[in-house]
C-alpha cells in the first residue's frame, strides 16, 4: 500500500488445535467437503424488512442472492440448472412452486439461462410447467434432483465442463416426450435451430443477439417424432415424441460458442457412454480438490456450511468459452484456436475487491487464462475491458502478476492499460475531463431521485483513483517511472471529490462547485454515486487510508464519522432495488462499501472493525425463515468470497497489493494449501474476538498486513485475541 499500516500488540501465549475430521456425505456416506455446500443457500427471498432496509413495493423481489442451486464444475461452460422464472436474476427462485425447465448456462446477473429442457408426459400442452416440492428436491456440487408433480417423472442432473447429463424416470412407459423451449432464455432469442439426427441425436443453435450457443444431444431412447411449433420464434419450441419404454431417459448433451460439430466434439471427450453416476463422481472428486484447499477445524457446523458454501459460490464464474479442441468465438466473432482456455469477462466491478484474488490463491492457472482472454480482447479492442463500471482489469490483473502469476503477455497488457488510463473513447469513460480536472463532474440534476441518470462522477473518480495506484504499481515493476510518478499523483484524485465542509465524498460540477442540495443519505444508481450514497462511498480509498484520515481532520474525527456509518439508520422511505442489508448507513447487500469494515483498523481500533466483521458473518449470511437467503446480490461469488476471506481471517483490502490484512478467523485453525504455494497455517489461539497480537513464524508483527511472500515461503500466522 502507499504507507503501511503499523499497530503495536501485547504479547501472550499461543496454543493449536488438531484439525477435525472430514464430514460424511450425506448420500453416500463418504468423507468430503462437499457435504458442507448447500446450493440452496442465496436462492430464497429477502422479506424481512428490518433486514431489507425498508418494506418493498407490493409484488417487488428485493435483488438479494441471485443464485442457482443446479449442477457445475468449477468456472465451467455449463450449469445445469432448474428455472422457475425467466428474466430472473438467477432463474431459480426458491418460493416458486413450478419448474418450467432445465437450463444449461447461467451466473445469476439476468442474463443466459440457454438451452432449457423439460421432460413431460400424457398430453402435456402449451405452457409447459410442473408442480415440484422441496421435500423430493436435492442439490449438491455437481448434481440436482427433483420430482416434476404434474408428469410423474424423476429429474436427476450431473455435469462436465462444457456438457450435461440428464436422466429422466418416467412413472408412465407411454407418452414420454421431451421439451426443447429453445425459444426462451433470461435474454431475448432472435433465432433458434434444431434438426433430428438419425433417431436419438438431436443438433441445434439458439441465438440472443450476437451470440450463438450451439448444442449436440444424443438419447438412449429414439425419438419416434419431434414438432416444431413457430421455429426461431420467440414462443416457439419443439417436443420429441420417445419410443414406450420402462428404461430411465438418458440424455447427453455437449455445447459449444463455436459450432454443433464442435459441441458434438465436447460430449464425445467429456462424457461419451458415462452413466450419470460416474459423471457426478468425477465431479464431486473434482469440488474436493478445490475445497480441500483452504481447510478447516472448529467453528460450528453452520459456520462451515456458510464457509464451504461460499467458497464453492465464488468459484462459478468466470465461465469457460472455449472448446475441448481449444477453438472459441474471439471479440470479434472470428473462430480461432490458442494456446489457452479462454473466459467470459469477470465480473470486474463487483469481484476485483476480493474474488479475483480468491481465485489467483486457489486457481492460478484459471487465473492466468483469465487474464489471456482478457489481454486477448483487448488486442481487437485497443483497450482492455472492464464490467459495468470502473477499470478493475488493472488491479486485477497487477495484484495476480504481484502474486506470482505469470505467463501472459505482460507486455501487451501493460500498453493496454495504459491506453485505458490515457485515451478517450475506450473503458474509461470521461477520462479527458479527469485527467484535466482530477474528477468527473456530474451535471445539476432538479430534483433528483433514485433513478436520475449522470456521470456516476463521485464513485468514477474515487474508483479511477484506485485504478490508477493499481497501474502505478505496474508501472514500477516494468520499471516506467514516467508514468509511475504520473499515476502515483493522480492516486490522489480521490481528495478532489471530498467537502470538508460536510466530510463526504460529494458531487461537483463542472465549474467545481458543490453540488446542491446534498443528502448524504439518499441513494443513487448513478448519479454522483453508483448504487450507493455518500455514506457508503465516503470510506473507499483503499491505497491510501492514511491519507483518509487526513482529510476527516484525524483519528478522533474518523473513528466518530466510521461509527455514524455503521449505527445512524437507514431511512426507509429510500428504496433502491440493489441496496439492501443495512447496518447503520453500511451497505452489505451491494459491493461500494465491502472494504468499509476494516477501515477501524487505521485508527488503531481493530477490534471495532472486527465486532462489525462478527456481525455481518452472524447475520447477512444464510438468513430468513429457511435460513436459505443472503442480505444481497452474490454477483458472480463476491458476496460470498468477502465471507471466506473474513471467516478464515485474512482480507485484500487493496487487492492490487501483495497482502492481507489480518483479523480474527472464525475457525481455531485455517490450513491453505495453494497451488504453487507452500502450506499456511493460521490459528487462533484463544475464544476471544479482540485482536492483541500477530505472530508470523513465531514473530511478533508490528504490521496487521501479511505479506504474500509468506505463501511462497511457507508458515504460520498465530492470532492472540482477548475478550
Amino acid at each position: 500500500m502507499a504507507i503501511l499500516l503499523t499497530v503495536f500488540f501485547l504479547c501472550t501465549g499461543c496454543g493449536e488445535n488438531n484439525p477435525e475430521q472430514q464430514p460424511r456425505d450425506n448420500e453416500t456416506g463418504e468423507a468430503g467437503l462437499t457435504s458442507y455446500v448447500n446450493p440452496f443457500i442465496g436462492t430464497a427471498p429477502l422479506t424481512d424488512p428490518e433486514v431489507i432496509g425498508y418494506t418493498p413495493p407490493e409484488n417487488w423481489r428485493v435483488w438479494a442472492g441471485l443464485v442457482y442451486p443446479g449442477a457445475s464444475l468449477p468456472n465451467a461452460m455449463v450449469q445445469l440448472s432448474p428455472i422457475t422464472e425467466y428474466g430472473s436474476g438467477a432463474g431459480y427462485e426458491y418460493e416458486d412452486t413450478e419448474i418450467l425447465g432445465f437450463t444449461h448456462t447461467n451466473k445469476g446477473h439476468w442474463n443466459l439461462c440457454n438451452i432449457p429442457v423439460l421432460p413431460v408426459s400424457g398430453k402435456a400442452e402449451y405452457p409447459f410447467k410442473s408442480a415440484f416440492d422441496h421435500k423430493e428436491e436435492q442439490a449438491s456440487p455437481a448434481f440436482y434432483q427433483v420430482f416434476l408433480k404434474d408428469y410423474n417423472v424423476g429429474v436427476r442432473l450431473s455435469s462436465t465442463l462444457r456438457c450435461g447429463i440428464h436422466e429422466y424416470t418416467f412413472k408412465n412407459p407411454a407418452d414420454r416426450k421431451i421439451l426443447l423451449d429453445l425459444g426462451k432464455a433470461n435474454n431475448r432469442v432472435s433465432d433458434w435451430d434444431i434438426r433430428l439426427i438419425g433417431k436419438n441425436r438431436l443438433s441445434g443453435f439458439q441465438q440472443m443477439g450476437k451470440e450463438k450457443i450451439y448444442f449436440f444431444a444424443t438419447l438412449n431412447s429414439d425419438i419416434e417424432n419431434i414438432e416444431i411449433m413457430d421455429k426461431g420464434e420467440s414462443n416457439g419450441y419443439a417436443l420429441a415424441e420417445l419410443e414406450d419404454s420402462d428404461e430411465a431417459v438418458i440424455l447427453r448433451i455437449g455445447l459449444s460458442f463455436v459450432s454443433s460439430e464442435n459441441a458434438r466434439d465436447n460430449l464425445k471427450k467429456e462424457i461419451g457412454n458415462k452413466t450419470l453416476d460416474e459423471v457426478r463422481s468425477e465431479g464431486k472428486n473434482t469440488w474436493e480438490k478445490l475445497l480441500s484447499s483452504i481447510g478447516v477445524s472448529g467453528g460450528t457446523p453452520r459456520e462451515k456450511e456458510l464457509f464451504y458454501t461460499s467458497l464453492y459460490r465464488a468459484f462459478l464464474w468466470p465461465a469457460l468459452r472455449s472448446d475441448s479442441n481449444g477453438e472459441f468465438t474471439d471479440e470479434s466473432g472470428k473462430r480461432r484456436k490458442e494456446d489457452f482456455r479462454y473466459y467470459t469477462i469477470p465480473s470486474l466491478w463487483d469481484t476485483y475487491r476480493n474474488k479475483l484474488v480468491l481465485l489467483g490463491l486457489v486457481a492460478p492457472d484459471v487465473t492466468r487464462d483469465v487474464i489471456r482472454s482478457l489481454v486477448d480482447r483487448g488486442k481487437i479492442r485497443d483497450f482492455i475491458p472492464t464490467f459495468f463500471h470502473g477499470d478493475h482489469a488493472a488491479p486485477f490483473i497487477t495484484g495476480s502478476y504481484l502474486r506470482g502469476i505469470d505467463g501472459f503477455d505482460l507486455e501487451k497488457a501493460y500498453e493496454l492499460l495504459l491506453n485505458n488510463a490515457y485515451k478517450e473513447g475506450g473503458t474509461r469513460p470521461f477520462i479527458a475531463e479527469y485527467i484535466e480536472k482530477g474528477y468527473i463532474s456530474d451535471p445539476q440534476v432538479k430534483d433528483p431521485h433514485v433513478e436520475s441518470k449522470g456521470k456516476a462522477g463521485v464513485s468514477k473518480t474515487l474508483e479511477y483513483a484506485y485504478d490508477d495506484y493499481a497501474l502505478a504499481q505496474l508501472a514500477k515493476a516494468m520499471n516506467d517511472s514516467v508514468h509511475y510518478e504520473d499515476l502515483i499523483k493522480r492516486s490522489e484524485n480521490y481528495a478532489n471529490v471530498f467537502d470538508p465542509s460536510v466530510n463526504f465524498m460529494r458531487g461537483k460540477l463542472e465549474n467545481g462547485q458543490w453540488i446542491t442540495p446534498f443528502n448524504p443519505q439518499y441513494p443513487y444508481y448513478e448519479y454522483m454515486y453508483r448504487e450507493a450514497n455518500a455514506w457508503q462511498l465516503s470510506f473507499y480509498v483503499p491505497h491510501d487510508m492514511p491519507g483518509l484520515v487526513k482529510l476527516y481532520g484525524g483519528k478522533e474525527a474518523f473513528e466518530s464519522k466510521l461509527d455514524s456509518l455503521f449505527t445512524i439508520p437507514w431511512d426507509t422511505e429510500y428504496i433502491a432495488r440493489n441496496v439492501s442489508g443495512f447496518m447503520g448507513q453500511y451497505c452489505h447487500g451491494n459491493q461500494p462499501d465491502h472494504e468499509a469494515p476494516l477501515a477501524y483498523y487505521f485508527v488503531g481500533k481493530p477490534y471495532k472493525s472486527q465486532q462489525v466483521i462478527d456481525n455481518i458473518l452472524e447475520n447477512y449470511y444464510g438468513i430468513g425463515a429457511d435460513g436459505l437467503a443472503l442480505a444481497g446480490m452474490d454477483d458472480a461469488g463476491e458476496m460470498s468470497s468477502w465471507y471466506v476471506f473474513a471467516a478464515m481471517g485474512l482480507y485484500p483490502l487493496s487487492p492490487a497489493d501483495p497482502e492481507y490484512l489480518a483479523t480474527v478467523p472464525v475457525f481455531d485453525e485455517v490450513n491453505l494449501r495453494l497451488d504453487g504455494n507452500k502450506p499456511v497455517s493460521i490459528y487462533k489461539t484463544s475464544k476471544g474476538r479482540k485482536l492483541k497480537e500477530i505472530r508470523v513464524n513465531g514473530k511478533v508483527r508490528t504490521s496487521c498486513f501479511i505479506p504474500h511472500e509468506l505463501f511462497r515461503k511457507g508458515g504460520k500466522i498465530e492470532i492472540f485475541t482477548e475478550e
